[in-house]
């Protein structure tokens, strides 16, 4: 299986707009944005957002919901056992613990959450049931599972063997920095040394977000979060208005990277409301992360933050603080594409 960060070398230093096979390139401007009013789209972070959004499309295509569509959607990286920083198959905790966080929004402002769920493999189906089930938001850790239980949810091990073999890797030096579109690069060498897939997607959520042909929006994000992160941690992707904002007046938005930068910001909160005052998709992720490197400048030079924003009428734009984010983009009239992020700094870390 390729290694992302072997994929970008090998194709995002080449081009700013990739086609997968099959998948024709898209008709991207220079700043990488893709033009609106082209009625249904689905749009998506990273490589693994291109059979994500296929499986939303197969419902938004047949003049499905939104909401629905985004639900589906990110369900496909939730159960992807290769996918070891989504859903079941997630990097535990510095104690052993996989914890899942996700939220749900439609575009009338209704929204769920959960945050820091143990024992559960579609955190995202179960934020669902906060958001029509209950007077709440956001339900987190012990609340959350008995919730998920109480509403028929099965309990089940998610600490997978492949999981559980990079923990008792990473405990032999215990060290913990997140670098910008992957893992610590020494605990990289030295599990793919033994023959294991990490070493990728340290903290890479999927967000993503769906308007159908009469404007109507809904988004989802789920992440198993930071690898080795403090027992508790909770990043953006659970935070309405940090990993995810949706306004059916306006658009949505959607953050991947290292969450506590995005709730410092309010992120996806904050490019709505910059589309809202008249910036293009483009222009409003570029102004959030521009706001986070100008906060801290020396920390951006060594994390990642990207957000992705989906205008009401089909326009979508994507910014980063380095060089690496992709999001997919799926559509009636070029169907599936994987794009390359324009970014503040174009150094790849490696």
């Amino acid at each position: 299986m390729t290694d992302r960060r072997d994929f970008l070398k090998a194709s995002l230093l080449a081009t700013s707009a990739l086609a997968l096979p099959r998948i024709s390139r898209a008709a991207t401007t220079v700043s990488g944005s893709v033009p609106g009013k082209v009625g249904a789209r689905v749009v998506s972070t990273w490589d693994f957002g291109v059979p994500a959004n296929q499986a939303a499309w197969a419902v938004l295509g047949k003049g499905g919901k939104p909401l629905d569509a985004v639900e589906k959607g990110v369900m496909v990286p939730e159960s992807d056992l290769n996918n070891h920083s989504v859903g079941r198959a997630g990097y535990p905790d510095r104690d052993g613990h996989v914890t899942l966080d996700a939220s749900i929004m439609d575009g009338d402002g209704r929204c769920g959450a959960v945050a820091a769920l143990e024992h559960i493999g579609h955190p995202i189906n179960v934020a669902r049931k906060v958001m029509e089930n209950t007077p709440h938001v956001l339900l987190v850790g012990d609340g959350a599972l008995e919730f998920a239980l109480q509403q028929g949810f099965k309990k089940e091990h998610l600490l997978t063997p492949e999981s559980e073999k990079a923990w008792h890797e990473w405990l032999k030096q215990a060290k913990y920095k997140p670098v910008a579109n992957s893992e610590n690069i020494d605990y990289h060498r030295s599990v793919q040394n033994l023959g294991m897939p990490g070493g990728k997607n340290n903290h890479d959520t999927i967000g993503m977000l769906a308007v159908d042909a009469d404007g109507h929006l809904a988004g989802a994000c789920t992440t198993s979060g930071m690898a080795w992160k403090l027992h508790g941690r909770v990043g953006d992707s659970p935070i309405i208005g940090a990993g995810l904002y949706v306004d059916n007046e306006v658009g949505g938005a959607t953050s991947t990277g290292v969450g506590e930068e995005v709730i410092r910001t309010a992120g996806s909160f904050l490019v709505v409301e910059l589309m809202r005052h008249g910036r293009s998709p483009q222009e409003a992720c570029e102004e959030a992360v521009r706001r986070i490197v100008k906060k801290r400048p020396d920390a951006a030079k060594e994390l990642q933050v990207g957000f992705l924003a989906l205008r009401r009428d089909g326009e979508c734009g994507a910014y980063a603080i380095q060089k690496g984010f992709t999001y997919a983009v799926c559509d009636m009239q070029q169907q599936d594409r994987l794009l390359a992020s324009p970014s503040v700094y174009q150094t790849t870390y490696t």
